[in-house]
């Protein structure tokens, strides 16, 4: 049996093939990873089928020139000048033009590959190069020459990823940082092109259009779903990308098929298995972590009950309130406990300082919204239900707004007091006098003569008047000042840290 499995080795070919194109799967690894981070992939794809009108043009020249039918330093020397073309008509156009750079690069890469293919066609008695071998490559029938061009390329490469690899890691994730720390990103840029370049054209002739950018991007793809840290993503992808090609390899003897789409379908299919089951970024990762992910709304709407339930609450009448069952109630109690919203002990449930804010902000929201829904004519019936949907939208410019649309209501439709603004109110900044409940007491800081109240006045709030919409501010002579919504809005005051205030919570009835 293994016998069988590794007798293919001893075929030159198949030592050619897994050779060579472990040689490119490595190096395209590695840049790929850079490619990958910066999202230049469209850019690796640009790359290699603008390479065809290189190679055309390079064949073409020593054909005429020198009588030589085809020649590989002249079609790399073309093909690299063919990438250059790409990369400076690609930073032209998206300079100077308001499309952005992959619309370019779409634009660009398809003329160049379209120039080629006429280049060909036209010259095709002095041009004798398969479009379809250029496009598919032939791993299998890999030369000497490709070999020592896939390992000088390789090397020189490597070397220069590793000689400046700080500079791409620097530039690759904080341009902006790297420029301020006096890395020249625009050198370390063309440099990366670069290479991309002459990994692109030194890997053409050997794998193909389809199987370079495939190697370029599916492995590092791969590595970014398990690492964090760039070094062990090139490592990783440097190693996927050589597993990949010799698991195609087998495939393509064991189905006689051809072999850069063995190649590629492994590698797909390698990606395609850490996606799934990556222990932090798969989808049975995502998976469990959205089935153990406590939702916002189920937070709030235990605090909700909590609250009133009168603390401390039992475990079992939370449950009853959120309709949820035991062990995720359990997963999301103990949530909060480790977040500092709620206190457990033998007699239950209770809201801790942050919790009971939390408490109050959502209490506040529930019952203005059901005010607002009361004035615009939803039935009395419906009010809890959608008010209860909308508490969660409880952003504090948006239930500010909706209290001041309501004149600062004191009371919900079913009789129940509304919380005061506490959040400003006790915040210890000014604020206007419309903010101000029954008892609280504060110093004038500004006042509009019309109002009759004079800066540094001490007042009291009294009960409102002609159904909430007059405010009664008490002087210390007893005297009193009637404000509509309007100056009661334009009056600022100071409120004083503790005020005598009744209780700022009444159940509803």
């Amino acid at each position: 049996m293994i016998a069988t499995i590794f007798s293919p080795l001893s075929e030159t070919f198949i030592q050619k093939a897994l050779l060579g194109g472990s040689l490119v799967a490595i190096v395209c690894g590695v840049v790929g990873c850079l490619v990958v981070v910066r999202r230049m992939a469209f850019l690796g794809d640009a790359l290699s089928h603008a390479m065809i009108a290189g190679v055309g043009a390079g064949y073409l020249f020593m054909k005429l020139v020198f009588g030589k039918e085809a020649h590989a330093p002249a079609m790399l020397l073309g093909s690299l000048i063919a990438a250059g073309i790409t990369v400076g008509m690609i930073a032209f156009v998206s300079r100077v033009s308001r499309l952005k750079e992959d619309t370019v690069i779409g634009i660009m890469y398809c003329g160049v590959f379209a120039a080629g293919v006429v280049l060909v066609s036209v010259f095709r008695d002095h041009i004798h190069i398969d479009i379809v071998h250029f496009i598919m490559g032939d791993v299998l029938g890999v030369t000497d020459t490709d070999l020592w061009v896939a390992g000088i390329v390789g090397a020189a490469v490597l070397t220069v990823l590793t000689l400046f690899f700080r500079a791409f890691q620097f530039s690759s994730f904080d341009p902006v940082a790297a420029r301020a720390a006096g890395i020249p990103v625009a050198l370390v840029d063309i440099t990366l092109t670069l290479c991309v370049s002459l990994v692109v054209v030194s890997a053409v002739s050997m794998v193909g259009v389809i199987l370079v950018v495939g190697l370029l991007i599916t492995p590092a793809a791969t590595a970014y779903l398990l690492c964090d840290r760039l070094d062990r993503m090139m490592g990783l992808a440097a190693l996927f990308g050589v597993t990949s090609v010799a698991g195609g390899l087998a495939l393509a003897m064991a189905l006689d098929s051809a072999g850069g789409g063995a190649i590629m379908c492994f590698c797909t299919a390698q990606f395609l298995a850490v996606l799934a089951l990556a222990p932090r970024y798969g989808l049975l990762a995502g998976w469990r972590r959205r089935r153990n992910m406590i939702p916002q709304q189920l937070f709030e709407d235990i605090l909700g009950s909590v609250l009133r339930g009168k603390p401390p609450v039992a475990a079992a009448v939370v449950a009853s309130h959120v309709h949820l069952h035991r062990g995720r109630l359990a997963r999301a109690i103990a949530t909060m406990k480790s977040d500092g919203l709620l206190l457990e002990s033998q007699e239950g449930l209770s809201l801790t300082d942050e919790g009971l804010l939390h408490a109050r902000r959502l209490q506040r929201a529930h019952r203005l919204w059901e005010t607002y829904l009361a004035r615009v004519g939803v039935p009395e019936k419906e009010l809890h239900e959608k008010a209860h949907v909308l508490e969660h939208v409880h952003e504090e410019e948006a239930v500010d707004y909706i209290d001041d649309l309501l004149g600062h209501p004191e009371r919900d439709p079913h009789g129940a007091d509304i919380p005061e603004d506490f959040v400003h109110v006790e915040g210890g900044a000014p604020v206007p006098a419309s903010f101000l409940r029954e008892g609280r007491r504060a110093t004038v800081v500004s006042a509009p003569a019309a109002t009759g109240l004079a800066v540094g006045q001490r007042i009291a709030m009294a009960p409102r008047r002609n159904e909430g919409r007059t405010w009664v501010a008490k002087r210390e002579d007893g005297s009193e000042a009637l404000l509509d919504h309007a100056a009661a809005d334009a009056v600022m005051v100071q409120p004083d840290s503790e005020s005598g205030l009744r209780p700022a919570v009444r159940p509803a009835k």
